[in-house]
Formats: structure tokens, C-alpha cells, sequence
């Protein structure tokens, strides 16, 4: 027999107040799942059933093809380079913006997440103005024999720019919640500053900073607008898989972009799943603890 709870004054058993639920359990349930399979399962369907109608050794050949070839590995090459600068400099940053009070702080972290507000357009636009030929900068760099723009250095800053706030993001809240007591008393042991960086902080802030890094990498693969400005697309030379993707689609081989979008979202849909992964591993650990 269930126990009810009784009223204190009354001492009689309380009725049970029932909340009404708009639409009833099913109804929300239906409302929320088919919002999902319209806004992500059927173009996710949708392009893989483009990407394999003519078969498996189709799709392979698409992606056999040298100028496809070279756009995906030009992309997982910059997006590898900007993920390692990211994740040395971005964890530097979290540091300083935590750890050390100074004039402007607050500023700077509001800046931080800047490129997440402006069109990755007029980020590709930014840097054509510094580092373009008639660029501010370039008459310094034309006299180290440097060039950015319509080059793959471009290619890298414009990601850069544009996946800069992941790593910091990522690493910062873990700065907060770590005890700064453990970092003061190794350096009353007579720890180094760096050595006390190495074996205390790092250790403690890695799973923030390979999800921050991994959330990078992610974000770079998929990079189109700021690309398409600074990288000139050269076929084989300086063309990305997503601009190499407009391309095809210009070019009316739905079936081409297709394939080549298919790797792009099993590789960022694959990152995800180890982030969200490292996340609820991270959320077992605290509660354990």
C-alpha cells in the first residue's frame, strides 16, 4: 500500500496535486523529435543518400579525384596546425585572464569571444586589408619574402582567428574551480613557475584542454567564409575541402560535393562524440570524487 503524506493540522492524507503538461508527455515528446529529424537527420539523410546513389565505387571515385584529394588533405593539414597553435596559446591565454589582474582585463575577455559575433566574411575581409597585397602590412612582409594572403599562412590565421575562443573557453572553467593553494604551495617547496605550470596545472586542466582542442580542429574543418577570401583557391594549391565543395556545387556534381561533405561530417560528428564523451567522463569523476 502506497503511504500518503498527511496534512499537520489535519492529520488526513494530502491529495496528490497534478501539474497539467501542455500537449500531454507524447505530445512534447513528438513536438521536440520531429523538430530534430527536420532541422538535422533528413539533410543528414538527404546527403548521404546523394553521396552513395550511384554506388559505393562512385563515391570512391569522387573522392579519388587528385583536386578532391589535395582539398581534403590541405584541410586536415591547416586545421592540424591551427588546432596545436590553439591549444598552446589559447591555454596561455585562460592562464593569464584567470590567474593575473591587470588594466583592461575585463576587455580582453570580453574580446575573446568576438570571432564567435562577427561574420567569418568580414573576417576573411580583415585580413585582406592587414596582410593583402595593398594590405598595412605589406610592404614588411613583402621585404621578408613573405606572403599571407592567397597563400596557406592566410589559411591558417584566417582559422586561427575564427577558433580562437574554443580553447579558452574550454579551459578557463576549469582554472576557476582548480585550487590555487596547490599552485602557492609549490612554490613555497621552491617549485619553479614553470615547473609548477608542468606537474600541478596542466595535469589538473587536460580534459578541458583536449575537449577545447578537439572543438578546434572541428570548427576548422568545417571553415568556409573567411577561407574563401584569403586563400585565393587554387586547386591542389590553396583550395579547402568546403571551398572545393561550393565548387562542385557550382559546377552542378551534387554528387561530388556530396561525397567530399560526407568525410567533413563523419570527421567533425566523430570529434563531437569524443567531446561530448570526455565531458560526461569529466561529470562522473566530480561526482566520484
Amino acid at each position: 500500500m502506497t503511504a500518503r503524506a498527511l496534512d499537520p493540522q489535519l492529520q488526513q492524507p494530502i491529495s496528490p496535486v497534478l501539474v497539467p503538461r501542455p500537449w500531454g508527455t507524447w505530445g512534447i515528446r513528438f513536438v521536440a523529435i520531429s523538430y530534430l529529424a527536420m532541422m538535422i537527420v533528413l539533410p543528414l539523410t538527404a546527403i548521404v543518400k546523394t553521396a552513395f546513389q550511384a554506388g559505393p565505387v562512385a563515391f570512391l571515385h569522387e573522392l579519388a579525384s587528385p583536386i578532391a584529394w589535395e582539398a581534403l588533405k590541405l584541410t586536415l593539414l591547416v586545421s592540424t596546425i591551427t588546432c596545436v597553435i590553439n591549444t598552446v596559446m589559447g591555454t596561455l591565454t585562460a592562464y593569464v585572464l584567470v590567474r593575473f589582474e591587470f588594466p583592461g582585463r575585463r576587455l580582453l575577455n570580453a574580446l575573446v569571444d568576438l570571432p564567435f559575433a562577427i561574420p567569418t566574411l568580414v573576417t576573411g575581409i580583415m585580413l585582406v586589408v592587414l596582410y593583402g597585397p595593398q594590405g598595412i602590412a605589406s610592404a614588411w612582409l613583402e621585404g621578408l619574402g613573405i606572403q599571407v594572403i592567397f597563400a596557406k599562412p592566410g589559411i591558417v590565421l584566417a582559422l586561427l582567428l575564427v577558433t580562437f575562443p574554443f580553447v579558452i573557453r574550454s579551459v578557463q572553467p576549469g582554472l576557476i574551480e582548480a585550487e590555487k593553494d596547490q599552485e602557492e604551495a609549490a612554490f613555497t617547496l621552491g617549485a619553479s613557475k614553470w615547473g609548477t605550470v608542468y606537474r600541478i596545472v596542466l595535469p589538473t586542466l587536460l580534459p578541458a584542454i583536449l575537449t577545447g582542442r578537439l572543438l578546434s580542429f572541428a570548427r576548422a574543418v568545417g571553415e568556409f567564409g573567411s577561407v574563401i577570401i584569403v586563400a585565393g583557391n587554387i586547386p591542389g594549391i590553396t583550395l579547402t575541402a568546403p571551398v572545393y565543395v561550393y565548387g562542385q556545387i557550382e559546377s552542378d556534381n551534387q554528387q561530388g560535393a556530396s561525397a567530399v561533405s560526407v568525410i567533413l561530417m563523419t570527421l567533425s560528428f566523430t570529434l563531437m562524440l569524443t567531446v561530448d564523451w570526455m565531458q560526461q567522463r569529466k561529470e562522473e569523476v566530480r561526482h566520484a570524487g
